[in-house]
């Protein structure tokens, strides 16, 4: 496999909801790749669907929930998910939500930090800076442990 080819599977990777950042900077050092390009690479991907999941969701989940009522339950319970996640946001507001990005754990991340953000109405000029902060330290974290795999 080529190099471009394993740059662009991180990049795809963690542009993923659920796996991330969280999953490609690891992913990139178990393919050989050096830590700090796989670590760029990895925030700009995760990064890419943050600003149309911010801007669009809302109007997506309206569209779901009158198109089809399965699609209707996958809409009301990830708005219920991200209410559930909302709590740090409405009393910490930015602080809160780079928190809930920059915490490497199932549940968090930049999907999540950008769902709830679009569901407090949080405007994209003050989301954008905390999630790109979280993603940031997420990748340092997750840099971290996978320079475990290098040494």
């Amino acid at each position: 496999m080529s190099i471009f080819v394993k740059y662009l599977c991180v990049f795809g990777m963690s542009m993923l909801p659920i796996v991330e950042l969280r999953g490609s900077v690891p992913f990139g050092v178990g393919m050989g790749l050096p830590l700090i390009p796989v670590l760029i690479v990895s925030i700009i991907g995760n990064m890419v669907p943050v600003p149309f999941i911010i801007l669009f969701i809302r109007k997506i989940f309206g569209w779901m929930k009158t198109h089809s009522k399965k699609l209707g339950a996958i809409a009301e319970k990830l708005e219920a998910r991200a209410s559930s996640k909302g709590d740090m946001l409405v009393k910490y507001e930015t602080l809160g939500l780079f928190i809930l990005v920059a915490i490497p754990l199932p549940g968090t991340g930049a999907w999540t930090g950008a769902l709830v953000a679009a569901m407090f109405d949080l405007r994209l000029k003050n989301a954008l800076p905390a999630i790109t902060l979280g993603v940031i330290t997420a990748g340092l974290i997750m840099s971290i442990v996978s320079w475990g795999l290098l040494v």
